[in-house]
């Protein structure tokens, strides 16, 4: 599996000022609505599939191109024209042009979080961190979004609710919802022809005999309270709800069938392509048809400091590829309408082209204060572009919103409350968005 590295930020008050300002213009009462429809979510088993570009990828390279400014800002690559009228993408972006009837584009989500951990932590909390952490920070300060749905959804019988593969992003944890919340990792490579899941089937070592005695031990032990007193915060707990995961899946003929990644037409697999996005997400399908909640792939490589241009016409083209195979896919398999897309990063990246010291190849810098996400499924509006950034792409300009309203929108699309108050071990109250608000043109 291969590894990436990344290197080492209109402040967020205005956002939300602007947010606001959007919100009553027009989409106040559609988001309250929204609201509304939270338990039919929940009713209709929605889903959603995440697309984490670990690094920030350029919202220039794809969903927001400036071909009228000067060579240094728009780049080496030219504008396409999309479904939508009077939008462009990146010539990157040529699939998804294609189908941009079926999606939404938001250009204006931004924060004040201008390093990796920060911006990784804030885009898939909802949350900012409590106090300034380091770029290569992995933290975690408030629960994902992958483990607020676990703990508020759940999942099919002998299924985890939440999965991230090939790894948990730098903030994808549970935080005090605990480690059942954590993600499910599927670190193999599903391309791989030998492709199996660790903990889905019992070790050969152990017949089902012993195994099931040793079951019959844990359940006459797990009597005592401790066990089941979240508010003691005992260690042994999160080691026995992995235990507990550990034999549903084992035992589980759901995740036994989803997992069969190999089953699928050879001609649906080459379609993802063989790659290991590709099949990783087949392989989130696959999870979202047998009930999971939430599933995140992540994919590294999007800092791109240096290099961008030649990275995009390979690595940017690659992602285009899966992510319009999968939206087709889950369209005709009349699952896009309960399965939510997102395609994101922790920020955008500097307008300005820059060569850093020692390089020979140009790139651009972090920047939160442009971020473009792709949005489709589950109930959004296709054929839209929500919000713009101004004409050399510094600063959203219209329809400003925060990762707390995009929080906001997922959860409600998941049939979840975001204005909920959750509780930690010790008894105290956190709202699972501050700001519950979603993004009422995607709702």
């Amino acid at each position: 599996m291969a590894i990436h590295q990344n290197c080492e930020g209109l402040l967020r008050r205005d956002c939300l000022k602007l947010g606001l300002g959007a919100l009553l213009s027009g989409g106040l009462t559609g988001a309250l609505g929204a609201r509304a429809g939270a338990a039919e979510a929940t009713s209709r088993k929605t889903s959603c599939i995440l697309v984490w570009l670990d690094g920030g990828p350029s919202h220039i390279e794809t969903f927001d191109p400036k071909p009228q400014a000067p060579a240094e800002i728009r780049g080496e690559f030219q504008p396409i024209q999309t479904k939508i009228p009077g939008a462009v993408f990146s010539e990157n972006m040529t699939r998804l042009a294609a189908i941009s009837d079926k999606l939404t584009i938001l250009r204006s989500v931004c924060h004040n979080q201008n390093n990796h951990g920060a911006g990784n932590h804030y885009m898939m909390t909802g949350a900012p961190t409590r106090i300034p952490v380091s770029c290569g920070a992995f933290v975690s300060f408030h629960p994902s979004m992958g483990s607020v749905v676990s703990a508020e959804r759940g999942a099919p019988e002998g299924m985890p609710p939440y999965f991230s593969l090939p790894s948990m992003t730098r903030s994808g944890g549970p935080n005090f919802l605990g480690a059942k919340h954590a993600p499910f990792v599927v670190s193999d490579d599903p391309n791989n022809k030998n492709f199996i899941v660790r903990d889905v089937t019992i070790p050969q070592e152990l017949d089902d005999g012993r195994a099931n005695g040793r079951r019959e031990i844990r359940k006459r032990l797990d009597q005592f309270i401790r066990f089941h007193d979240r508010a003691a915060a005992d260690p042994v707990l999160g080691a026995d709800e992995n235990y507990q995961q550990a034999v549903s899946l084992m035992t589980s003929t759901a995740a036994q069938k989803a997992f069969q990644i190999q089953q699928e037409p050879d001609s649906v697999r080459e379609a993802y392509t063989r790659t290991p996005l590709g099949q990783r997400a087949l392989l989130a399908r696959r999870l979202v048809e047998a009930g999971v909640p939430f599933v995140t792939l992540n994919d590294g490589g999007w800092d791109h400091h240096s290099n961008i241009f030649p990275a995009f016409k390979t690595q940017g083209q690659k992602l285009e590829a899966v992510v319009a195979t999968l939206i087709e896919d889950l369209h005709q398999r009349g699952l896009l309408e309960t399965t939510l897309v997102l395609v994101m990063g922790e920020f955008g990246r500097t307008p300005q082209i820059s060569t850093l010291p020692g390089s020979t190849t140009p790139g651009r810098d972090h920047w939160s204060s442009a971020i473009s996400v792709l949005v489709a499924g589950c109930g959004t509006p296709g054929g839209q572009v929500v919000g713009a950034t101004d004409s050399r792409g510094y600063a959203a300009v219209e329809k400003i919103y925060a990762p707390e309203n995009l929080a906001s929108s997922v959860y409600l699309k998941l049939g979840i409350n975001p204005d909920k108050i959750l509780y930690n071990s010790t008894g105290r109250p956190a709202h699972i968005v501050s700001d519950p608000r979603p993004i009422a043109e995607i709702m």
